[in-house]
């Protein structure tokens, strides 16, 4: 039997905001747990042997809060007082979020300024680039300006690819099965550039990611 069953619609207003905070309270969840089991740790009389591991624990756990709320700010709104943002300043946004992980980063960006829309493309196509790495590999992201500002990522690696959900949202399709919480990014890159009057490209081959992003002037 064929299942002819129409997708779900595009969110509105309020159901994407829902989307968004769930994205974010799953993401800020683990280190603030993280944050309190090392204060547990530390307030117990029986766990003093355990004191080092705890404050090791907390630091690093905060440290990632921290790298998750700055990147958040500009990811999801630049909901900030600057109007613009240096790449220089972006690379360290998106640094401070990956760090650690499998995947390499190539920062290819400009070092000029970048108004609120550029930079919430940039830094959201720059995780989804490295997110496409997820046995690890090379990502690159680099911009360009001519007739407005193209940013392009480049996912290198033996396992490179995209999530269904991501490619639904990449294209601004709605989710018709799977994880919001994976497809709710991807579809916010697309938004962002739609808004702003833009297009978004992607290609998915073996091994090998890329996604094009156009911000008009």
């Amino acid at each position: 039997m064929t299942d002819t069953a129409a997708p779900s619609p595009l969110p509105d207003g309020q159901a994407l905001a829902a989307l968004v905070a769930g994205k974010l309270c799953h993401d800020f969840i683990s280190p603030a747990g993280a944050i309190s089991s090392g204060l547990d740790l530390l307030k117990d009389p029986t766990a003093q042997d355990m004191r080092d591991d705890a404050m090791g624990l907390i630091e690093a756990s905060a440290k990632k809060m921290v790298a998750l709320v700055a990147f958040a700010r500009v990811a999801f709104g630049a909901a900030t007082s600057a109007e613009r943002f240096s790449g220089a300043e972006l690379g360290e946004l998106v640094a401070g979020l990956t760090e650690g992980g499998r995947a390499t980063l190539g920062w290819r960006v400009d070092a000029g300024d970048y108004s609120k829309a550029e930079a919430r493309a940039l830094v959201n196509l720059a995780y989804l680039t490295m997110a496409a790495l997820p046995s690890g590999g090379a990502a690159a992201v680099s911009t360009e300006r001519g007739e407005g500002l193209r940013i392009t990522g480049v996912a290198d690696g033996p396992r490179a690819r995209l999530k269904p959900e991501a490619v639904a949202g990449l294209a601004g399709r709605p989710l018709s099965e799977g994880l919001p919480g994976q497809w709710i990014q991807p579809y916010w890159l697309w938004l962002t550039a739609h808004d702003a009057g833009g297009s978004l490209e992607v290609q998915a081959d073996d091994g090998r990611v890329s996604l094009s992003v156009h911000m008009p002037n």
